[in-house]
């Protein structure tokens, strides 16, 4: 299988090895957060369960929502570049679906076409986070489209663009992925940063410093310490403005059904389109 070289977002020696952060992750991964990412699924979707349907985890990191999927009744087929993210799903299917040929797990890239095309079409194609890493964030955004059905629905996220802060981030990206001293330096500095920054904000408005750290499965069901690791070593890093995201697929016979902005942080805007019946 050919894998394409990533174009504009840096070398592959500069890379995040995403797929050790979410092998680590694998160990505090419990029902609690199980529940919660299926629920968020649910909410994103607007569907309270996925029945009948094929579900394609495109950049399925962990495999939490390729197994969140499944247990809402749909047919999956999860995906992942990253052989460690590969690895994660399986171990996933391994303990909640055992020899299920209902959940499929493969190594490929969303850059690849070949590779697409082997796939099938899908009622859902589901990327969160993840086109944004591929060094190629516009092509992808358009190859993802290969394997949606008409009235299919494609649900991802994607950095908020926040101009000079977006390029400051990229830069401390890719300077983190460069060397264990720089990782050191930056996770250092800048998760101490944003431990007392939370506390002095809890501390003012009289809030438990403690209740952010407890509740924050209940997003999707992921960890405040891995999603820290995750977001400081995120290398490629690409970023785009809703309004950009809802033009481009606009242009491409898409209408938008769900949006949910980062509220102008650094964190991802989420969106769901219709892809109309022909």
């Amino acid at each position: 299988m050919k894998v394409p070289t990533p174009a504009g977002g840096g070398r592959d020696d500069t890379r995040f090895a995403f797929g050790r952060n979410w092998r680590s992750f694998l160990s505090v991964l419990d029902e609690a957060r199980i529940q919660a990412a299926t629920e968020s699924l649910v909410t994103m979707l607007e569907r309270p369960d996925l029945r009948g349907m094929r579900f394609l985890d495109a950049g399925c990191g962990s495999g939490l929502f390729s197994l969140a999927a499944r247990r809402l009744g749909a047919i999956v087929v999860s995906f992942d570049v990253d052989s460690d993210s590969v690895a994660c799903t399986r171990e996933l299917r391994r303990r909640y679906f055992p020899e299920d040929a209902a959940w499929d797990v493969r190594e490929g890239s969303i850059l690849d076409e070949e590779f697409l095309a082997q796939l099938g079409d899908f009622d859902v194609v589901y990327s969160w986070g993840v086109l944004h890493h591929t060094g190629d964030m516009w092509r992808a955004l358009d190859l993802i489209l290969r394997p949606l059905r008409p009235d299919g629905r494609l649900s991802i996220a994607i950095y908020n663009d926040q101009g000079a802060w977006s390029k400051r981030w990229t830069t401390l990206k890719r300077l983190y992925c460069r060397s264990a001293w720089w990782r050191a330096v930056i996770a250092g500095t800048v998760i101490p940063y944003w431990v007392l920054r939370g506390l002095a904000a809890d501390l003012v408005w009289g809030r438990n410093p403690l209740r952010g750290y407890t509740q924050y499965r209940g997003g999707r069901g992921m960890s405040v310490w891995y999603d820290w690791i995750d977001w400081l070593g995120g290398y490629p890093f690409e970023v785009a403005k809703p309004e950009q995201i809802i033009a481009f697929y606009r242009a491409r016979g898409l209408v938008l059904t769900h949006l949910t902005t980062a509220g102008g942080s650094s964190g991802c805007n989420e969106f769901v389109l219709h892809r109309p019946a022909i």
